[in-house]
Parts: C-alpha cells; structure tokens; sequence
C-alpha cells in the first residue's frame, strides 16, 4: 500500500487523479496537465511535495561534516541561506541532489523521495560524529508561479522580503512555518515547511487565495523540465557525475582546490579535460514527445541518449534534455532520435526553454575612496 501525505484526504475531495509515486499515492493532476501548467506560469500554483525527504543535521559543525561528503560550499553559507548539492559516491556519481538549508543550530536539507532510506543510511555511515535525523512529522508544500508572492505574503507577511534562496519561520494560519523562497519549476515562489498536523489547514488557507490552484506531479515535471532542472533517476544517477549533468556551478573553486570529496579524481579530471559525455537540451520537430531512454545518433551511429522528454505546454513544442558525446554538445547539432522505430529529427537547444523568473538578491555595489 502507498504511502499518503497529510493532504491525502484534500486531494481526494479536490477530484486528483492518484498515482504511485516513489512508493506514495499522490495526485498526477486535478484540472489537467497543461491547464495547471499554464496557470503555475501565468499565476501561481500549489504543489504537494510532502513526499519529498526532510533531514537534519546535528552535532559539532555539521556544515563541515557534510562537506565530506558533498562539494558544495556549505562552511560559508549563511542562517537562512539555502544552497544546492549532491551527494556523492566515491566513484563521483551522484547519490541524490539536495538543498540545504542553514537552519541556524543545525542543517536541513531536502531530499529526493525515491533516495530518502539510501541518503539517511550514507550520511549515519559517512558522518558518524554527527547526528542525522530524518523528520516525519512535516509537511512540504510549494506554491510556485509570478503571483506567489502576492498569495503567501498576505497570509504570512514577511515573506515577500525573501529573496530566491533565503528562508524565514513566519507565522500561517496561526503556526510557524519554514518558508523558503525557493522551487523547482523555475518560477518565482516558495517551498513551506508545515507541522503535519497544521498541513490540513493551512493549504486550505493557501488555496483559499484567488490567485492559486492545485497543481498535480504532472504539470511540476513539465514545469521543471522547461526549466531544465534535472531530476534525479532520469538526469541523474550513481553513474552521472555534476560534470556531466552540466552542474559545474555548485562546486566552488575552493572545494575544487581542497579536493577532499568523495569522486573528486574523477571530477577534477572533468573540470580540466571535459567529461566523455554531457547533458543538453533538445528540441524535436513537429509534436511528438520524445521521451526518455530514446537512443540519439547521427548517421546511423548511436551517440546518446534522452533522459527526460515531454511537450512543453510554454514553449508549445517537444522538449527534451539528454546526454551526448562533448563534440556534439553545441547549441544547433542535429540529431535523430528513435521513438518507437521511427527516427525523429531532434536539435541541440539551449537551456532553459523557459526562462527562470527567480527573486535574486541585488549584488552589492562596490564604491571607491
């Protein structure tokens, strides 16, 4: 039997279409896929993502402890600054991607739902001087789209003062609640952590905005994969490195000097002499999705692989990401794909294809004497 969120019984009584998910019976969509994303990109939308792992981490410097671990700078993140990261395996694949939160007395950091038992039995193994404890007694929402704001500032005021990335406990529907302005749909918004017991209620007050609808796991992964946001079992694996899921960013050169991360021979080598393969964008012609696991080649030669297709309801064509030889990787390389035995023509497209609409931080001036 699958597991159920504390929104199970709303979701029922908002007519969501159930499916499996990771092991949870989660709704796929209410109104419909594209109309719950049209809306998320012209509005905003709510998302149950209570699936989703929540850990913290307790001890003496668990951001260092954890650095063990992941490349990310987390030593110089600030209260309530979130950052993105990986775990990874000491051949420098990927365990799980996550986002870390400093939480001021300890580490959060949100977890894929399908990696949740592998991450909490690496992290007790890997950081034995420190404290891992998973939370089960919170729930995730996200409410993402351009008048999120409008939505949750009303109800929690505060939380318009976030910028993309930064996190606050503000007051909603008479409970404390972790908002973070963050998501995974490259719209502006937030993600709520919510006591469980609280979840009911306050996604009731959200939805209970004009400018907000639910929105099921189907328009979130059309959402994200316009965004061109990996996600974890399709762009990334235990075999996929962050060089070549294109995710070089989050490294920074300070952890690239230390090089005290598990893989880091293998990633170092990346950075300087390029990986054997390298994930882009792709845009197919005419209206058939391509999908994932679909062999890219050219002439006649197989040369990569889609790992997250669909139809990108913003852009009002296919859209695709996937992995390809390094000399192929350029913005405007054709391609074929095979879609059940029939090849179709497919570009080399850059990412996003939509463009992110993130709140960031003004960066400081600099002045001089």
């Amino acid at each position: 039997m699958s597991n159920q969120t504390p929104l199970h019984g709303l979701h029922l009584e908002l007519d969501g279409r159930m499916v499996d998910f990771a092991g949870w019976d989660l709704p796929i969509q209410y109104e419909g896929v594209i109309a719950e994303h049209t809306w998320c990109r012209s509005s905003a939308s709510l998302f149950d993502v209570s699936h989703m792992g929540l850990i913290e981490l307790h001890g003496d410097n668990p951001a260092a402890a954890l650095e063990r671990v992941n490349p990310a700078g987390l030593t110089t993140l600030k209260p309530g600054a979130i950052r993105y990261g990986f775990l990874l395996n000491d051949d420098g694949g990927v365990i799980d991607d996550l986002m870390v939160t400093n939480s001021g007395t300890h580490l959060s950091a949100v977890i894929n739902a399908s990696r949740r038992d592998v991450d909490v039995a690496y992290l007790r193994e890997r950081l034995a001087d420190i404290d891992v404890v998973e939370r089960t007694d919170v729930a995730i929402l996200a409410v993402q789209g351009p008048k999120a704001v409008d939505a949750i500032d009303r109800i929690a005021p505060g939380a318009a003062d976030l910028f993309f990335l930064q996190s606050n406990t503000l007051t909603m529907a008479g409970v404390e609640v972790v908002v973070s302005r963050s998501g995974y749909t490259g719209e502006d918004g937030y993600e709520l952590l919510v006591p469980t017991d609280a979840a009911d209620a306050v996604a009731r007050l959200i939805l209970d905005q004009p400018e907000v609808n639910p929105a099921g796991l189907g328009a979130r992964d059309t959402l994200r994969l316009e965004a061109g946001l990996c996600l974890y079992g399709n762009d990334l694996d235990e075999t996929i490195s962050p060089i070549e899921a294109d995710l070089r960013w989050a490294i920074p050169k300070r952890r690239r000097e230390a090089a005290d991360f598990p893989g880091a021979g293998r990633i170092l080598d990346e950075f300087e002499n390029g990986p054997s393969r390298v994930r882009v964008g792709l845009a197919a012609d005419g209206k058939r999705p391509v999908r994932e696991h679909s062999v890219l080649s050219l002439d006649g030669e197989a040369v990569g692989e889609v790992t997250s297709g669909g139809f990108g309801p913003t852009v009002d064509r296919p859209v695709a990401m996937g992995f390809v030889r390094p000399d192929l990787a350029e913005v405007g390389t054709n391609l074929v794909a095979d879609v059940r035995g029939k090849e179709v023509p497919i570009t080399v497209a850059p990412l996003p294809f939509a463009p992110h609409r993130y709140l960031r931080a003004p960066k400081p001036t600099s002045t001089t004497n």
